[in-house]
């Protein structure tokens, strides 16, 4: 009978009737909690962008300079995350996200004490490292705690911490920068971080590969010579990388600079521009959440790649959409809010099927490392360049604006219409993820099998 090595690689752990019986019963308070947790990973990630505005005009910085405090939290993200999710395939994962916890929440304090740009460099830096624990851990917790055909909706659950935390960042913070200043905002979000923290010590600790039939971990195969080169041999790997470069790249202009392009162009106040995005790129991505996972659960059902061509139809519904809402005129902001909100739910539909294909594809011993490598790649090349890259096209649509008019000194309506003419980058990249991840949808099949026929004959 297939054994799963014992954590601390002691005696053997037998996957007993009993012990699937307690997995089972585990499983969604587990999940309640992975959920809460990735919901303050997101929330305390989009203060900044929230806040974009005041903290610009008080340390007076660029868009570049706003786009790289952005970016540095992903670059950090990436980086840290590789020997996370390494160690994640190793040790307790509810152990690694109550530490990772604490820390984030602590440093997401600090941010609101600091008193010049390279403070909050730092501290963005800080709350990098301690994110980084959430994604793999989570999501090979995922992995064990529940068999192929309920996956994708469980992962689509754990994944509503992303539109529920955006929601809950963009209402909070502009009600609480209104009334107490930006920093307020930061602090109080280090409160249920710690809370949360503890509470992942409560998180049962599932037999690695226990409910993927044929696929359990044996004690003779719990190490894996070369896990990045096992990972990164398969195609389907590779086009899921390029499809997060291309999507995460988007997802985090929008979120760095959503609120910021109401205010300017639309001319919105602060709370009312937090309202807005709150809903039509936060709250609606629940719908494209639970919707996209059970849809997704149904189409593999009938046919392996079923997540990725219903990812891949979604993020070309998105392209056209979000183009139209950026294409508005100047207070058009009830169509705004139409278009984007149909986009940003459709985009969201990548998180529940995407992720839960690469639970599908790779084998429980590397669940973590290709949940990190995924993560490293599209950090570093897409998200990282999203908040940045953004803000470098506004800050030269900006001059070229400026230069065209004749003027003489940068003044907000040049910012305004830089950061207009640069938004519509989001559409393209769009159509191309969605290309990437038809291809995907066509190599599937083949590395699935390549990786049970693996899992059997080891």
């Amino acid at each position: 009978m297939p054994v799963s090595p014992s954590l601390e690689g002691g005696a053997p752990i037998y996957p007993t009737t009993a012990m699937r019986a307690k997995a089972a019963s585990g499983a969604k308070f587990a999940l309640f909690l992975l959920f809460a947790i990735n919901l303050l990973n997101f929330f305390d990630r989009q203060l900044l962008g929230a806040l974009g505005e005041p903290v610009r005009h008080e340390f007076h910085l660029s868009d570049t300079q706003l786009g790289w405090l952005g970016s540095i939290f992903t670059v950090i993200y990436a980086l840290v995350g590789l020997p996370l999710g390494a160690l994640s395939d190793r040790w307790y994962r509810n152990r690694l996200m109550a530490i990772g916890t604490a820390f984030w929440s602590v440093l997401t304090a600090a941010t609101g004490f600091a008193q010049n740009y390279a403070q909050i460099f730092i501290a963005r830096l800080g709350v990098g490292v301690g994110e980084a624990t959430c994604a793999p851990a989570g999501q090979s917790l995922i992995g064990d705690l529940f068999p192929p055909h309920q996956r994708a909706r469980a992962m689509g659950v754990f994944m509503l911490g992303l539109p529920a935390g955006i929601f809950l960042a963009y209402l909070s913070a502009g009600a609480i920068a209104t009334r107490y200043g930006w920093r307020a905002a930061f602090w109080f979000a280090c409160v249920p971080g710690i809370i949360l923290a503890l509470l992942a010590l409560k998180i049962p600790e599932p037999v690695r590969g226990a409910l993927d039939s044929g696929r359990i971990v044996t004690t003779a195969d719990s190490a894996v010579k070369s896990p990045f080169a096992a990972v990164l041999g398969l195609p389907t790997m590779w086009w899921i990388i390029l499809s997060g470069i291309f999507h995460n790249f988007n997802m985090y202009a929008i979120n760095s600079f959503n609120t910021p392009f109401l205010q300017r162009f639309h001319e919105m106040s602060l709370l009312n521009a937090s309202y807005v995005s709150s809903i039509s790129v936060g709250a609606v991505g629940a719908i494209g959440l639970l919707v996209g996972g059970w849809l997704a659960d149904k189409m593999s059902a009938k046919q392996r790649n079923g997540r990725l061509v219903l990812s891949s139809i979604a993020m070309a519904i998105a392209a056209p959409c979000i183009f139209l809402a950026i294409n508005q005129p100047k207070g058009a902001i009830t169509p705004y809010i139409i278009f984007m909100t149909i986009g940003t739910m459709t985009m969201f539909v990548y998180y529940a099927t995407v992720y839960s294909a690469i639970q599908d594809v790779i084998e429980p011993r590397l669940r973590g490392t290709a949940v990190a490598l995924y993560f490293c790649f599209m950090y570093i090349l897409g998200a990282s360049m999203g908040p940045v890259g953004t803000g470098f096209l506004s800050d030269h649509f900006a001059r070229k604006a400026m230069t065209d008019a004749g003027a003489a000194g940068m003044t907000e309506p040049f910012k305004a219409i830089g950061l207009h003419h640069a938004m519509y980058v989001i559409p393209i990249l769009a159509l191309a993820a969605a290309a990437v991840l038809f291809a995907a949808s066509r190599t599937m099949e083949k590395d699935v099998r390549k990786q049970e026929i693996a899992s059997q004959s080891a």
